[in-house]
């Protein structure tokens, strides 16, 4: 459903129009399966420019500076992250409200998001162990980042009537951060004495980010010098009125959940993750050798990343497994394993048994999961548009593990 209609988006085609952004083929619109996004009048070809925004409409730490803000922050002992820089100035803009000359691009910013940092705790509880861990660090930071900022937000008193502790409290900070985190586009900047040493790469782009994310599209996305514009050129097709896509890279369905707070179906980089707890629940404890053989995998790096994909076990989860599955006469041979050597066909053989009870325990949890979830979504009304997504992740999960599950059953009948 084209919105080009909708006074927001007519406010803010005006808005970026003044500042010299020329009218693109692009018409913001309501999609069935991703939501809000852009269409394109006129069809697409690999090497046509998407769009083009010039720097004027981009939200970067110059903007911050050249702010009511600049002063404090140039003078703040010790100095700011350009994160905090620009969750502040999204903060004290969108306080500003009708004052304010980037109201037509925060009136189209999401209200809410659904990244990891704000979901209930229930709901957080329902993610796979790995991303359940990421999510709690990423809520840490997040609450760590409000501490460490609150002396900073009251040192900009004297630029507002009311009391700062209000106007940047934690779920402001939250909604900036998550602005941020979600919208940013990748600029590089050069270090400013003013802010702390963290790289200075973010730059808000109104309109722009309004382009979803698709795994399987290309694209070429830079800032060109010569025209001061930031560009993005489409590598494949797109027939008119279609949504056009971006690639915001190859991340998997975990990351694409932690970082944007959505999932992609069907997303060929998806993996599931096995735990390394996961792993050694399938060896006996009274192994001699056991803590040795884990030393020699964390010292290998390979207690990290091993996982299920579309096509089977990842060659690290394999090759962890036949390290670990090393009987007490083959231990010596435990460097020709990490190089991918074939130890013996009994060791062979139980890896792949183990590997399939690993998927097969894991398809058993993942079912369990799926199971409380759509008995949350019945009581639990409020939390529904956050279950849902832990639920399209999990059924991707699904869908990996049981094409693992295939792939090793026909490993196992060619072995034998």
């Amino acid at each position: 459903v084209n919105c080009s209609h909708k006074l927001e988006y007519i406010e803010l085609k005006k808005w970026l129009k003044d500042r010299g952004f020329e009218d693109s083929n692009l018409r913001p619109a309501q999609f069935s399966d991703t939501g809000r996004g852009l269409m394109t009048t006129k069809a697409l070809q690999a090497g046509d420019l998407i769009i083009s925004l010039p720097e004027k409409c981009l939200v970067t730490t110059g903007t911050v500076l050249s702010s009511c803000l600049g002063e404090y922050i140039m003078k703040w002992k010790p100095p700011v992250s350009p994160l905090i820089a620009l969750c502040t100035f999204l903060i004290a803009e969108k306080h500003a409200g009708e004052k304010s000359l980037w109201k037509p691009y925060l009136d189209v910013l999401p209200k809410t998001y659904t990244c990891p940092v704000c979901l209930e705790h229930d709901v957080v509880s329902l993610l796979p162990e790995p991303l359940r861990k990421k999510a709690q660090e990423q809520r840490t930071m997040v609450q760590e980042l409000y501490v460490s900022s609150k002396a900073f937000f009251s040192s900009l008193q004297p630029l507002f009537a009311e009391n700062t502790g209000t106007i940047f409290n934690y779920s402001a900070l939250e909604w900036a951060w998550c602005t941020v985190n979600t919208r940013t586009i990748y600029m590089k900047h050069s270090q400013r004495e003013c802010f702390s040493c963290e790289t200075d790469v973010y730059a808000l782009a109104p309109y722009l980010d309004l382009l979803n994310h698709s795994p399987n599209v290309q694209v070429k996305a830079a800032f060109n010098e010569q025209t001061r514009s930031y560009e993005i050129w489409t590598k494949s097709q797109c027939k008119k009125y279609e949504e056009v896509f971006i690639c915001y890279g190859p991340h998997d369905n975990q990351r694409l959940l932690l970082e944007y707070g959505f999932v992609a179906i069907d997303n060929p980089h998806s993996s599931v993750y096995v735990s390394s707890d996961t792993l050694l629940r399938y060896f006996p404890p009274l192994d001699k050798q056991r803590n040795a053989k884990v030393s020699i995998l964390k010292d290998h790096d390979f207690l990290e990343n091993l996982t299920f994909g579309w096509d089977g076990p990842s060659w690290r989860l394999l090759t962890a497994l036949k390290l670990l599955s090393l009987g007490a006469d083959e231990f010596t041979c435990w460097r020709r394993v990490l190089l991918g050597d074939v130890i013996s066909a009994r060791n062979e053989q139980q890896t792949l048994n183990i590997t399939a009870k690993i998927c097969h325990s894991l398809i058993e949890e993942t079912q369990h999961v799926l199971l409380q979830i759509s008995q949350l979504k019945r009581n639990k009304e409020n939390l529904k548009k956050h279950l849902a997504l832990v639920e399209a992740l999990r059924l991707e999960d699904l869908k990996i593990l049981q094409k693992s599950a295939e792939i090793l059953c026909n490993l196992n009948t060619t072995t034998a």
